[in-house]
């Protein structure tokens, strides 16, 4: 959309914010959990379109519209509970008689930028606490995901809220998202994606809130004591690897294995990698589809090879797919609409199809030691001891999330407090999330957090209100 388009958003959204702040928080709270049940109402719909249009598994796009319900359901019951609190004013020295407190007001107009891999829970933590603490919001899906976004958007208008105050504009970040970011009467933008991206929305903004989640290079750590649950760990560690095709800020990209355990962990995790099924998403057997577009697939493939290049060992993956492989047949997909221009290679290989990758003996200044590669890779590498696993973890310039599998409370806790994250899984993998904890990194991983509790604090600004009463 252009931005004369954006701009009437913005006039409307003033409309909006006016409206939906004349409903009480009872009111706010109720349409909320009424949207709620019109999501569930939907849910399967919405599934479809998300396998569509994100290529996740059936069983993934349903997980996330649970995901979503919840989060809306969350946003919900922390409308009622956005407290203030009390200001000791005689605290200070020589005041007398004075009393306040502060209270919470919404910020205003909001942008919101979503991602492409989870269009719909993802957008649900920026609107639902958005509205929930009074706020007006405008939403910019990704340009390969708008259309969950925009039925979704039409569930809140039929829950109650009003069409000005939930809005939703498309198109492509350079355009779209450059002219709701700019805008003046838009008083903060909340993103997810890249930290490309969040550096040019900041300096293109200006001065205005943000909250930003800028992704990550996850890693985990496997203590010397973990022999008895090495199976296990291997089973989750490819669940946090190559759920969504690794397409997840929180995917683990880097493992760490104490040097007594390495060769044993390898074992067990190439074992589990080897037996993820590749395959069409709408296919309730598939474990993984495809990475979003052949661009993408482009670029993961060659950061792998970059990798090795410098020494790294490739254990399994490293290409992209046979159509065998994926049960597909040539003449079942229609080329022109997958890729620009029809390459030989891509009547034999499947251009967004990219085979589970685990890499060994990954260099300190490699791509997957350093960048995030979004994608289904994985390196597992050796370490003498934890002192030597917090070192290299802290070579990221990420800070979103990390595990530790350890028996040990000493380094448990050496690994929480010298971990440079946001987030520190003991005995979990760094993938955990539920949608009510503060989400959020240090670092290059972001600024403030999400989560509907924190999301509200973020979304709503401190009002000081002082009594003298001499």
């Amino acid at each position: 959309m252009p931005k004369e388009v954006v701009d009437k958003a913005v006039e409307k959204a003033k409309i909006g914010f006016k409206k939906w702040k004349s409903y009480t928080p009872y009111q706010r709270s109720e349409i909320l959990k009424k949207a709620a049940e019109l999501l569930r109402k939907n849910k399967e719909k919405i599934a479809k379109l998300l396998v569509l249009e994100v290529n996740k598994t059936y069983q993934e796009a349903l997980a996330e519209v649970e995901r979503a319900i919840q989060t809306i359901l969350l946003s919900s019951e922390e409308t009622k509970r956005l407290f203030g609190e009390e200001v000791i004013f005689e605290a200070a020295p020589k005041v007398k008689n004075k009393k306040g407190y502060y209270t919470r007001v919404p910020v205003g107009i909001i942008g919101a930028i979503t991602p492409f891999n989870f269009p719909i829970n993802l957008t649900m933590h920026k609107v639902a606490p958005g509205l929930g603490a009074g706020n007006a919001i405008i939403v910019k899906p990704s340009e390969n995901t708008s259309l969950a976004p925009l039925e979704v958007v039409k569930l809140f208008h039929e829950a109650g809220v009003p069409s000005e105050t939930l809005q939703v504009v498309t198109g492509l970040g350079g355009v779209t998202g450059k002219a709701l970011v700019e805008n003046k009467d838009v008083k903060m933008i909340t993103f997810t994606g890249s930290v490309q991206t969040g550096e040019i929305i900041i300096k293109t903004g200006g001065l205005k809130k943000y909250t930003m989640e800028l992704g990550s290079n996850a890693a985990l750590y496997i203590d010397e004591d973990q022999e008895d649950r090495l199976r296990e760990i291997a089973k989750k560690a490819k669940i946090g690897a190559f759920a969504l095709a690794g397409q997840v800020c929180i995917s683990i990209q880097r493992i760490f294995v104490h040097e007594k355990l390495y060769e044993k962990f390898l074992d067990e995790f190439l074992s589990e990698v080897k037996n993820i099924n590749l395959g069409d998403p709408r296919k309730l057997e598939t474990d993984m589809g495809p990475v979003i577009n052949k661009e993408a697939a482009d670029r993961i493939l060659d950061w792998i090879n970059q990798d090795i290049s410098k020494g790294a060992k490739l254990l399994l993956g490293g290409r992209r797919a046979k159509y065998e492989e994926v049960g597909l047949k040539k003449d079942e997909v229609k080329l022109e609409n997958l890729v620009k221009e029809i390459d030989k290679e891509f009547y034999i290989y499947h251009p967004c199809f990219v085979v589970p990758t685990v890499l060994t003996n990954v260099k300190d200044d490699s791509n997957l030691m350093t960048k995030e590669l979004f994608g289904p890779g994985v390196f597992v590498n050796k370490v003498k001891d934890i002192n030597e696993a917090i070192e290299k973890i802290n070579l990221s310039p990420y800070g979103l999330q990390a595990g530790i599998y350890t028996n040990n409370l000493k380094h448990a806790f050496k690994f929480a407090q010298e971990v440079e994250c946001g987030g520190i899984m003991i005995n979990e993998i760094p993938t955990f999330r539920v949608d009510l904890m503060p989400y959020g990194g240090v670092k290059n991983s972001g600024i403030g957090r999400e989560g509907p509790r924190y999301a509200m604090e973020e979304m709503t600004e401190i009002k000081l209100i002082c009594f003298d009463l001499n």
